[in-house]
């Protein structure tokens, strides 16, 4: 081991200078004006596939960002090396404002809510009508998921050769949410596709659904040239699907500016994230009826306005019943 003595004239050993001397830390970061604008098409372990023109670029989240993270549907700015090329990586400098957002927890007492799709404009909930049975719960929660986060719903229902749609479609008669009722036969034909894709056109479209729903296999149809592996399998004892796809992924939709973006099949949806006051503002014939709410109102107590605006004649009945229906799957569980 090489030892120096206390008054040695080596010339090789280096001193650390003192913090005068260190160039003085700034809070100044790069403007990057220059940044090309992009969409975040899939997110994979930290690296983000985006489309920078009509060219697909591999990135990774700047730095500054700190723990903002990017989510499929995002428009972000992009620095570095934008050709597009193998073993090329892009830098992520900035995130432009949402103006629309899909989050669930993974249940209703897990405070880190999960930010699954930004910028959609509407939100496809895809349920069959048997196998597996439909799931009610799961689909108020969606909506109010939706409503949350400024999506429109669409009711997008599989499989009606195997079970009629009009018990389910009752449920949600109130709510005047738009519908589209396919079977296995309409999706072989290609007539399911047509029917969905005029709901689609011109929007970016979140798909969600349970396992084994047909979820994918719609999303393919929809998109056959970007195929994803689908399902096909539903176990027998627990009715649920095998899960086949992993990650959110951005397609674009077949002769349309439109996109679907195809999320992993859910099994619960937590709403921890939710705050009920907002769910209201998705009944807009019912929220001048607030006025004379209590503060803090969570418009399921007996103290609510609602009950004497719709009393006097201000609104149906039946949509003040499906609003609560909706606050109350915070309270209940998923399986209906």
């Amino acid at each position: 081991m090489r030892r120096y003595g206390k008054h040695t004239d080596e010339d090789d050993i280096r001193s650390r200078p003192g913090r005068r001397n260190t160039r003085p830390r700034t809070n100044i970061r790069p403007k990057h004006e220059d940044a090309a604008e992009g969409m975040v098409l899939t997110v994979d372990r930290g690296r983000l596939t985006c489309l920078v023109e009509d060219r697909v670029v591999l990135a990774m989240k700047a730095r500054e960002l700190g723990r903002k993270a990017a989510v499929v549907g995002d428009r972000v700015a992009l620095v570095g090396d934008l050709s597009g090329k193998k073993d090329t990586l892009a830098r992520i400098v900035r995130i432009t404002e949402r103006t629309s957002v899909l989050r669930r927890t993974a249940d209703d007492d897990d405070p880190y809510e999960r930010v699954v799709v930004a910028n959609a404009d509407q939100l496809a909930i895809v349920t069959a009508l048997a196998d597996p049975e439909p799931r009610p719960r799961l689909i108020d929660r969606c909506l109010v998921a939706a409503f949350d986060g400024g999506l429109t719903p669409l009711l997008v229902l599989t499989k009606s050769d195997l079970a009629p749609p009009d018990k389910l479609l009752e449920l949600y008669g109130d709510l005047d949410i738009p519908y589209v009722v396919t079977s296995r036969e309409e999706l072989d034909d290609g007539s399911a596709a047509d029917r969905v894709h005029a709901e689609l056109d011109g929007k970016i479209t979140a798909f969600v659904g349970h396992s084994g729903v047909g979820k994918t296999t719609l999303v393919n149809a929809l998109v056959p040239t970007e195929r994803r592996r689908t399902t096909g399998v539903v176990n027998a004892v627990t009715g649920r699907g095998r899960h086949t796809t992993t990650s959110a992924l951005a397609l674009p939709l077949a002769d349309s500016t439109g996109w679907v973006i195809d999320t992993p099949g859910v099994r619960s949806f937590g709403l921890a994230h939710v705050d009920p006051s907002r769910v209201i503002n998705a009944f807009p014939d019912l929220v001048p009826g607030t006025a004379d709410c209590p503060r803090a109102c969570s418009h399921d107590e007996p103290d609510c306005a609602l009950d004497a605006w719709v009393a006097e004649g201000h609104a149906d009945p039946a949509r003040l019943y499906s609003l609560r229906r909706l606050l109350a799957t915070r309270e209940a569980k998923e399986g209906d």
